[in-house]
């Protein structure tokens, strides 16, 4: 995810133009002495915000400016989404399959991806036994298969075996 680089607004009295380009809703695209802009900003109850200072005359716009900000948050914040990873063997046991299993549960509920996986290693039995690990990654697509999609189905690269489960929209 690219992340814009934070932008400074400012707003009323920190504007230092002489003269603004008026724009919003309900106000008719003009320019106005600075003082004469502020006043119609305040009638309406908003605030009067630079939007772009590098142009003659500046761009300022009358709105909302903590709902604005409020809803740049949100849409940065709505965006998030991570990849858990959880590490398997071909050979673990029900009970600590089914705690990892709850653990995955919860990571997926809280909207994020979970990346089971499972290394196989090289010059041991588990690597002559693939299908043993795939076995494994399969039983977790089943055991979650009511609260989650599969991404990336059951994959080998190099030396590990994966899978990627993403929640159920």
């Amino acid at each position: 995810m690219r992340i814009k680089k934070k932008i400074k607004y400012k707003i009323n009295s920190e504007i230092r133009s002489k003269v603004v380009r008026l724009v919003g809703k309900n106000i008719k695209p003009k320019v106005y002495p600075l003082k004469q802009a502020l006043k119609i900003a305040k009638d309406l109850s908003l605030d009067l915000v630079e939007i772009n200072p590098k142009v003659t005359p500046t761009i300022c716009k009358a709105m909302n400016f903590r709902k604005f900000l409020y809803n740049l948050k949100k849409k940065y914040k709505k965006n998030v989404i991570l990849t858990k990873e959880i590490r398997l063997t071909s050979h673990t046991n029900i009970h600590d399959l089914s705690f990892k299993i709850e653990n995955a549960k919860k990571i997926l509920k809280s909207n994020n991806k979970v990346k089971f996986s499972i290394f196989l290693k090289g010059k041991g039995r588990s690597i002559f036994y693939k299908y043993l690990g795939e076995k494994m990654l399969l039983k977790c697509i089943e055991l979650l298969s009511n609260i989650t999609k599969v991404e990336i189905p059951p994959r080998m690269e190099e030396k590990k075996m994966f899978i990627v489960l993403i929640p159920k929209t």
